[in-house]
């Protein structure tokens, strides 16, 4: 803390954890998050087809954190709708990537200078969620830390957690996407960052909130906006997610080997019962035929 004190980052953490994401961060979160519903196979033929529900996909995407979170601490699920605002620059944010005359607004956001910049925004918005998340589950569930947990990282990857119930509005049913499943690099990182928020709100990380959110807002941002340039979807977390795997739960490719020798030797003990089978019964055939050929004699 003396280090960070002496190079002035504790003031600028303090800083930028006071900057209001409302309402050029909340923009380009919105931006980003619709940007990516259109990339969706099937989303433009939507928006002509059914714009009504293309729009409810494009609130999904927007606040579907919000929806969620709030109905696993018993909130209405659709609380968040009651901010006017938000709801309208979402909205207008919708209609011009989806509508607008000659495509201009998509092509100026899509413009990659441009997404790298609004990436990085949507980045700051997305940790700011995970903080807000763990504060309010802090506030309900003082020593729940499953919960703030749970409710950090729903706040800030909600939006992929739910990823089958807009694909569901857009006609579309792949349970094998469950995010859950296969988890992206936001949702990883997520979860990984609401550890950190709950361990930090129960005074077990020795770390100020503002220098946590700005110092992974700095994470979040830096390997978004490289994978984004890179068309990269590898995860920075990858070589140490699987040497811990290794350790604690195994190799994945020992369990497929030890259910293909498990079904090799049960198939293997089928055919010796099988073939035992055969060849009593051919030895009872056999001596049935002696049998008849001595009384005949």
């Amino acid at each position: 803390m003396e280090l960070l004190s002496s190079l002035s980052l504790e003031d600028l953490a303090v800083s930028f954890s006071k900057v209001p994401v409302f309402p050029l961060f909340d923009v380009a979160y919105y931006i980003i998050s619709i940007l990516y519903l259109k990339y969706e196979p099937g989303a433009v033929a939507l928006s002509r087809r059914s714009p009504v529900a293309s729009w409810l996909c494009a609130m999904l995407y927007c606040f579907g954190s919000y929806i969620l979170a709030d109905v696993l601490l018993g909130d209405s699920p659709i609380h968040y709708f009651s901010n006017n605002s938000n709801i309208l620059l979402a909205s207008g944010v919708w209609y011009l990537i989806f509508f607008c005359p000659l495509n201009l607004f998509y092509k100026v956001v899509s413009f990659l200078p441009v997404k790298l910049v609004l990436v990085g925004m949507k980045e700051v918005v997305r940790v700011r969620k995970i903080a807000i998340g763990i504060h309010h589950a802090h506030h309900h569930y003082h020593h729940g830390w499953v919960i703030m947990v749970l409710i950090g990282w729903v706040k800030g990857s909600g939006v992929a957690l739910m990823s089958n119930l807009e694909q569901l509005l857009r006609g579309v049913w792949k349970p094998e996407t469950n995010e859950i499943l296969h988890m992206s690099f936001p949702t990883k990182a997520s979860l990984y960052g609401a550890i950190l928020f709950t361990l930090q709100q129960a005074h077990w990380l020795p770390i100020s909130k503002s220098n946590l959110i700005f110092f992974f807002t700095l994470f979040m941002a830096s390997c978004k906006i490289y994978m984004t340039a890179t068309h990269s979807h590898g995860s920075p977390f990858a070589p140490v997610e699987n040497c811990l795997c290794l350790v604690l739960f195994g190799s994945p490719d020992a369990v497929q080997d030890e259910h293909d020798d498990h079904h090799h030797h049960h198939h293997h003990d089928d055919h010796e019962v099988s073939h035992s089978a055969g060849k009593s019964k051919e030895e009872l055939n056999e001596g049935t035929r002696k049998r008849k050929v001595k009384k005949a004699e």
